[in-house]
């Protein structure tokens, strides 16, 4: 194999990937991040769908991997692997207990499918990688997950809140997104009893319920919003 092959081959797992990490992608957007032609995205595809992979086309929107389908996980290198393990101790510095444990979790199941050489190595860098800040990290907040769930679902949810004045109230919002600072994370939402966007923090949500009501997406980006509010 010459590197012409081994180049398309590092290219056609890397379009698998995509394919299965993001709903829809065009062919200018691969040719764009692989940095060939369209002409040679199109041969990809059909050379991907020969071998079996199930490619949907949307007419004058781009590809997709058929609903439900998945490839065995896909190797990783020495170099990700270990990138992977640093942004473990990144995340160990965040002060949601529930991003923290999913994040982890994740992490244990791509340790699981690692070569038994790779797994050593990557255990050992993970016992001598630490930040100072992580040792006896504080968690102030444990909705993380819960809300991403709520907001990728549009669905609504019902917190109790304590605002900067320390005063109490029961809120049903509408999850739109969420904001990490340095020191909390934050849900932008609106507000249905204040009929306006709010920022939360997290930290002074006393107790929150995902409710199964479903609200009507709002039709704008994140930055769109700042653009509008800010």
């Amino acid at each position: 194999m010459n590197d012409k092959d081994i180049k398309r081959l590092s290219r056609l797992t890397a379009i698998i990937t995509q394919l299965q990490t993001t709903r829809l992608v065009t062919a200018t957007s691969l040719a764009e991040k692989f940095n060939v032609s369209v002409r040679t995205i199109y041969r990809d595809i059909r050379a991907l769908e020969q071998a079996g992979v199930p490619i949907l086309t949307e007419d004058g929107k781009g590809y997709c991997m058929m609903n439900g389908y998945r490839l065995p996980p896909l190797m990783f290198t020495e170099k990700q692997a270990n990138a992977l393990i640093l942004a473990e101790q990144l995340v160990l510095k965040n002060k949601d207990q529930s991003f923290v444990k999913d994040y982890c979790d994740a992490i244990d199941k791509i340790k699981a499918i690692l070569k038994e050489s790779a797994k050593n190595k990557v255990n050992l860098l993970e016992e001598r990688t630490r930040f100072d800040q992580n040792v006896k990290r504080e968690r102030n907040s444990n909705y993380i997950s819960e809300l991403q769930y709520a907001l990728t679902n549009y669905l609504l949810i019902s917190i109790d809140y304590v605002n900067k004045d320390n005063l109490s109230s029961q809120r049903i919002v509408e999850p739109f997104s969420l904001i990490n600072t340095t020191e909390n994370w934050l849900l932008i939402a609106w507000c249905r009893s204040r009929k306006e966007f709010r920022y939360f923090r997290l930290d002074r949500i006393e107790k929150m319920q995902v409710l199964i009501e479903k609200f009507e997406p709002h039709k704008m980006t994140l930055q769109q919003y700042f653009d509008k509010f800010y």
